[in-house]
């Protein structure tokens, strides 16, 4: 066993993923936000992909809506969570698998592919492009795929108020000894959980034969108001923020203060990448 999967493994059996969306309110928000916007492209008859599905909150909710849903998931406790939850939903299909290699779904398969948590997790420039390469593969031309990853700033945030600021920092950024001593986003498998700079990422797909259609914050900075204050606001606020949430969520100057963002992209079409 590889030690990118060992960590992954090792973490996610011993976190309750299943409610890490329903139990706060920056959770409900990011699948709020997510589900908006899957919600935007995913046609009546669509048939979506969700790889790194964990315990199904995206995938079974949309297989409810009637969707065609395939779930990947790597960790077999969540699956066997997933699995339980989905009993009973004959359009849900759902299999153990790496992001890194999806070799069982054929080409151009998929309207729209969700890539929900193998970014958190992948360490090396190699590993990132294959993910994101699988993942064009075998969604259809004019097809949607999102992705999810964390901000390497709103993770330094976050560490700050949970009081490990020096270890965020060492495990987050190198500094490039050069004169102005820049800091320098790095990836490594001690991290546990990778975050990106936001250009960074976005560069990932400067060469990939997609456009992209949006940079979204998922959670915004209510995660570190929870924190800061440790209450929630009351539902009618909690109902006026989101609203607010989402009517802002692609401010470029906001993003960074998110812990989950998407970027969500459109596969060209056969024509287009021929040109």
């Amino acid at each position: 066993m590889s030690q990118r999967i060992e960590i992954i493994r090792s973490v996610y059996e011993s976190y309750d993923e299943d409610r890490r969306l329903v139990k706060s309110q920056h959770g409900r928000l990011e699948y709020l936000t997510t589900m908006h916007y899957i919600h935007r492209y995913a046609g009546e008859n669509a048939k979506i992909i969700e790889i790194g599905a964990g315990t199904g909150r995206y995938s079974v909710a949309l297989a409810k809506e009637g969707f065609d849903v395939t779930a990947i998931e790597l960790v077999q406790h969540n699956l066997e969570i997933l699995r339980e939850h989905g009993k009973g939903l004959d359009n849900l299909k759902s299999f153990r698998g790496d992001a890194l290699d999806l070799a069982a779904f054929g080409d151009n398969s998929f309207d729209v592919t969700l890539v929900f948590g193998p970014m958190y997790h992948l360490y090396s420039s190699d590993d990132q492009h294959k993910a994101i390469d699988e993942a064009i593969r075998i969604t259809r031309p004019g097809g949607i795929i999102m992705f999810a990853f964390l901000s390497v700033y709103a993770i330094i945030l976050s560490n700050y108020l949970y009081g490990d600021l020096r270890g965020g920092l060492l495990h987050n950024f190198d500094i490039d000894r050069d004169p102005d001593r820049r800091y320098i986003v790095k990836h490594t498998e001690d991290q546990i959980f990778t975050g990106f700079d936001i250009a960074e990422f976005e560069g990932l797909f400067a060469h990939k034969p997609v456009s992209q259609l949006h940079l979204v914050a998922a959670d915004s900075s209510l995660e570190f108001g929870e924190l800061l204050t440790s209450r929630e606001l009351e539902e009618s606020s909690f109902a006026a923020y989101a609203d607010y949430h989402l009517a802002t969520c692609e401010i470029r100057e906001l993003l960074g203060n998110s812990g989950h963002l998407l970027y969500i992209c459109r596969k060209e079409s056969e024509q287009n990448e021929e040109v």
